[in-house]
This record gives structure tokens, C-alpha cells and sequence, in this order.
């Protein structure tokens, strides 16, 4: 017995072996690189379970071109080097896509990689990725979030503000965003009357807080995401500091309002794509873009979850490539896809009516943008702004 078991063990091999490339060729495999652990899990656990979800209904609608997809995850652990890392494993294999990553600073990093293809959605809308090129980025920028919750605030009068940002990758984009955006003649009226920085490996923010607190701003920006923005929250709120507070749209995940609750501020104001809007009546939407809304809550509903802004970060991009690759020959190649996605126009998503010529490579403006106040008793956020940050009566 002993004998035949080894004389028969290459057979076998062989078997296994010539079996592995109809495997892989019955499933459209789309690598997607995402921050599945570390402090960037908030956003990258709802990424992937936004995508599985979708991954259900494109199989259930013929997969493309009669193949299964399979969307592959790596865990780039919130970190940049292991983001490249993975970036040139996956690159091997040669992709004409990949999904992802979920932060700015990771995004970045992997981004030089894909100069010439493949293409690659990362799910952070804090990158601005050159006009033409093979990146696209999701979600409306952090810089048109900026202008919305600014907007929104001066519609409310409050125009002497504080900020305080980080100083990482997402606090320098923020730097930026809000020179320019202050610098508008719209934003004249604005003044910043305190601008402090901190480290977002800090624990505490107190002496900031008292700088903000000294200066008495009518409303404060506490721009960061994640671990850091807690840090500010309970800064204010052990700091005394009870004006309105405005933060980055990507901390509007249920999983950091429930987990930072004991420190919320009494008014969190969010800019967000107009997913939110989640059939309000008082923002008009275009009906595409109500459908394309509608089947996205009615599929996290089926499978008994509630999305937010992480799950919006990877459903709009996947479904984008999905539909693309459906609509391109079966072999298509990068340059095909990225010549594709530059074209679209007209496409309506749960985020809006994409234009990639309007605004390259992430295809939405200031116009999809709404701003929102977490309501901790409703365990939602309500909407207070239309698009642009226009307050609603």
C-alpha cells in the first residue's frame, strides 16, 4: 500500500497542478490593498465588507464576462512601507487593477509604483493624483470637504475659527487645503483665530486646547482621522472647549461614534459625499443617483449591516471598475481601462453623478458634498447642509 501511495503521490502533483490554471481562470481575481489592522482599521474593515457585499450582487448579475470575481485582500497593516511592499507583490502577477489603499500616507507611497499601470483606485480621498495618469481616488477631496464645512459655517455666522491639524500626511494635505480655501474671496470674512499642530502619536492635546479656549473662536476644526481625532475630541471636551466642532468626513464611521462616544462633542459636524442623504427629503438628488442609493442600502440591509462613510470609500470605486471591465473586452488591458475611466461622464453612483472630465481622476466636486451632525440619540447623522454646505432651514 505504502508503495503505491508513492508511486501514484506524482500523479497526483500533476493533477493538482494542471487543475490550478482552470481554477484561476474560472474567477476574475481584483487584488485590493486595504488597512485591515492598525489604526486605519475603522476605514479598511468597512472598505472590505462594502466590497464583499458588492462582490455578492456582481456574481449574482453574471460576474464579468461570464467569470466569477473574486476581489483578493492584502492587509497593508496601516502602514506605507508594507502598502509598497504589497504593491510589488502584487504587481507580479501582473493586474490591469488594484483596488486601494485606505490611507493618505499609503496611497502615496504605492502611487509612483503604477506610473505606467496598472491602475489603481486608492480609497482615500486626501491624495490629488496628477490629471491623466493611472491613479484615481475616491470620494470627493478632502479640500472640497474642507470648503463645505467652511461654507456651512459661515452660513451659521461663525466666522472666527480655530484649527488644529496633524502632522502626518493628512494634517499637511489639510495645511494646504485650508491656505487655499481661506485665501478664497468667498472666505474673506474668515478668520483663523488659532492654529495649532500636534504629533498624532500624542495623548494629549491639552496645552493646544487652552491655546484654541484663550483665542475664542466661534467654532473649531479638529482635522484628522482616526486615533488622532479621538485624541482632539477628548481634548475638547476634558478641555472645557464647548463651540461647535467641524472634523474630516473620514471619521464618519459608526465604529468611531460608538467607540468614542464618552467624548463626543455636543455638535460633531462631518462633510460627506451625499450618500447620507439616505432619502431626505429636503436634498434633491438626481433620481440615478436616489436608485444607485436605494439598492446600496437595501443590499447592506439584506445582509444585516449599516453603512457609512468606510463602506462608501470602497463601493463607489469597485463598482466604477466593475462596470468598466464589463464594458471592455474580455483581455482588456490597463491602458484601456485607465483610457475608459477618463472618459466617464454622466455615471451616477451612491456618491454623486461622476464626471472624470469635471474633475479628473475622482469624477466628483464640491457639488456632492452635504455636512452632517452626528445625532448619538438617533444613532445616525443627520443632515444639516445641502450640497455645497448651504445650511438647510
Amino acid at each position: 500500500m505504502r508503495f503505491l501511495i508513492r508511486a501514484l503521490a506524482p500523479v497526483f502533483a500533476l493533477a493538482v497542478l494542471a487543475a490550478a490554471p482552470a481554477r484561476a481562470a474560472s474567477t476574475y481575481d481584483i487584488p485590493v490593498i486595504a488597512s485591515l489592522t492598525g489604526g486605519g482599521a475603522f476605514l479598511g474593515q468597512e472598505e472590505q465588507q462594502a466590497i464583499q457585499i458588492l462582490e455578492k450582487l456582481v456574481n449574482k448579475t453574471g460576474g464579468i464576462h461570464g467569470r466569477k470575481v473574486r476581489f483578493v485582500f492584502h492587509d497593508d497593516q496601516s502602514s506605507p512601507q508594507q502598502a509598497v511592499q504589497l504593491g510589488n507583490e502584487v504587481l507580479a502577477a501582473k493586474p490591469i487593477v488594484v483596488l486601494g489603499t485606505s490611507l493618505v500616507a499609503g496611497c502615496n507611497a504605492m502611487g509612483p509604483l503604477m506610473q505606467s499601470g496598472p491602475v489603481m483606485y486608492c480609497f482615500s480621498p486626501g491624495i490629488h493624483p496628477p490629471a491623466g495618469g493611472y491613479v484615481f481616488t475616491a470620494g470627493v477631496s478632502t479640500f472640497d470637504q474642507a470648503q463645505a464645512l467652511v461654507n456651512y459655517f459661515r452660513g451659521r455666522g461663525w466666522t472666527k475659527l480655530a484649527l488644529m491639524t496633524s502632522t502626518d500626511a493628512t494634517g499637511q494635505d489639510a495645511d494646504k487645503g485650508f491656505a487655499k480655501l481661506l485665501a478664497q474671496p468667498a472666505n474673506k470674512g474668515i478668520t483663523i483665530v488659532a492654529h495649532p499642530h500636534f504629533n498624532p502619536t500624542d495623548v494629549s492635546v491639552s496645552a493646544q486646547i487652552e491655546d484654541v479656549k484663550a483665542a475664542k473662536p466661534q467654532a473649531f476644526i479638529g482635522w484628522a482621522v482616526g486615533a488622532p481625532s479621538a485624541t482632539i475630541f477628548r481634548g475638547a471636551v476634558q478641555g472645557g472647549l464647548t463651540v461647535p466642532m467641524g472634523s474630516s468626513g473620514g471619521n464618519m464611521t459608526y465604529a468611531q461614534m460608538h467607540r468614542f462616544a464618552a467624548f463626543l462633542p455636543r455638535e460633531l459636524y462631518l462633510p460627506s459625499s451625499v450618500w447620507a442623504v439616505n432619502g431626505d427629503p429636503r436634498v434633491k438628488l438626481d433620481p440615478a443617483v436616489a436608485k444607485k442609493q436605494k439598492e446600496f442600502f437595501a443590499a447592506f440591509a439584506a445582509d444585516g449591516k449599516k453603512p457609512d462613510e468606510g463602506s462608501i470609500l470602497g463601493w463607489d470605486p469597485a463598482t466604477i471598475v466593475v462596470d468598466a471591465l464589463r464594458k471592455l473586452p474580455a483581455k482588456a488591458t490597463a491602458a484601456q481601462l485607465r483610457d475608459y475611466l477618463l472618459k466617464v461622464k454622466g455615471i451616477a453612483g451612491v456618491n454623486g453623478v461622476y464626471d472624470f472630465a469635471a474633475s479628473p481622476q475622482r469624477g466628483l466636486t464640491l457639488k456632492n458634498i452635504i455636512v452632517s451632525v452626528w445625532d448619538a440619540k438617533a444613532d445616525t447623522w443627520k443632515v444639516v447642509a445641502a450640497p455645497t454646505g448651504l445650511p438647510l432651514k
